[in-house]
């Protein structure tokens, strides 16, 4: 059976949905996924305000508290809790008068979903996770885990750890990596989404990307049943993301990728009645509506700029440990141990360079500044292309 790819775009067809029962929410982030801070020494080599910022930062670490700052070891979560993340997710789609599943995959670990399963709403939603596969030595591949058997969960989660912890560019480790993902495939209803494969996480450059890619699907592209669609990355990267499905006969599917406020900007539309139907509908049918929602034809620096304002955002009203940004960025310790960086502060507060800084971003989002970056980031002829060729 040939397979069956639809792309839609509500601000398009406002009836894209009518003729399906259900919506599937797939590929977003709760206040349990680690976000990696490494990016600002990366950006730092690159942007000399970040870096001469982050050197600060390093000094006045070592001077005041002995304490070497460690991008690898630093993380932040985003701001929802797993309940409020499911919710948030659940409401846009039941707005368009559908049935939601919601696939919630944080970065290498499932205590959302498994937090979620003792909650009556929540009771039905796969176990799923986003691994961080790290490939060749240099870059590391994000592949969307779905539905994964809730018995035996936490023991492939123990099986993902001890490979991401022992990554060599070697043929050994190639093959492992091959062997996890065949005894993934053989389970009949999990679903195996490769994320924004054309993102180069680790800027190791477009020629050295493409050629771990290929190489990459050589190994395992039998093992992988659809490439995303990700809602937070651009219209040029999404249209690449189409041509490589032509050309490894791959489905296209849906993955919001949303770390803030925002619903995910795309979902699935399917008239599957459980996620297990939704995967096998994927894998066994070879069928796909991915929709677009509203949000993406936003600028994208715009929504980059609402995101990071989510993420710096204070939330009074939410639980203790959230509500503040500083108590959702963590830091070693002296004894190498995780704290939020609230705890680190000498006296309770962020240094007045830290603040100054932030409020210059808030500022960005500030109505009348918001409306004129909105207007200047403008993508009318993306929109125009959509993903056309």
């Amino acid at each position: 059976m040939g397979k069956l790819r639809q792309i839609s775009y509500l601000w398009q067809d406002d009836e894209a949905a009518e003729s399906y029962i259900t919506g599937v929410s797939l590929h977003s982030h709760t206040n349990q996924s680690k976000e990696t801070l490494d990016f600002l020494a990366t950006l730092g080599k690159r942007i000399g305000l970040i870096d001469s910022m982050c050197a600060r930062v390093e000094r006045r670490a070592e001077t005041n508290h002995s304490i070497s700052v460690n991008y690898a070891a630093s993380y932040w979560t985003p701001p929802l809790t797993p309940k409020l993340a499911f919710d948030l997710e659940g409401a846009q789609i039941e707005k368009l008068g559908l049935r939601p599943l919601v696939s919630l995959s944080d970065h290498d670990n499932i205590q959302a979903p498994m937090l979620l399963r003792t909650v009556a709403s929540a009771r039905h939603i796969p176990v799923s996770v986003e691994w961080s596969v790290p490939y060749g030595g240099d870059q590391s591949f994000h592949l969307g885990i779905h539905n994964l058997p809730s018995d035996t969960g936490q023991g492939w989660m123990q099986c993902f750890a001890e490979f991401t912890a022992n990554p060599a560019p070697d043929a050994a480790s190639d093959a492992r990596l091959t062997e996890i993902l065949a005894a993934l495939h053989a389970l009949p209803n999990v679903l195996i989404v490769f994320n924004h494969p054309m993102w180069d996480l680790y800027l190791v450059g477009a020629a050295r990307h493409a050629e771990l890619l290929r190489r990459f699907m050589a190994e395992n592209g039998e093992y992988i049943h659809a490439l995303e669609l990700n809602g937070l990355r651009t219209w040029s990267e999404n249209r690449s993301v189409r041509t490589m499905a032509r050309d490894y006969n791959k489905l296209l599917i849906s993955g919001g990728d949303r770390h803030g406020m925002e619903p995910n900007a795309n979902i699935n539309l399917t008239n599957a009645g459980s996620f297990t139907e939704f995967v096998h509908e994927i894998r066994y049918q070879g069928r796909s509506h991915v929709l677009f929602m509203p949000q993406y034809a936003e600028p994208f620096k715009h929504r980059v700029l609402r995101s990071t304002l989510d993420v710096i955002r204070d939330y009074p009203e939410f639980p203790l440990g959230s509500r503040r940004w500083d108590e959702r960025v963590f830091h070693p310790d002296q004894e190498g141990n995780p704290q939020p960086v609230a705890q680190l502060w000498p006296d309770g507060n962020a240094p007045n360079y830290i603040t100054f800084a932030l409020q210059a971003v808030r500022l960005l989002g500030s109505r009348p500044l918001s409306r004129g970056l909105r207007r200047a980031w403008s993508e009318r002829s993306e929109l125009q292309l959509a993903l056309g060729e």
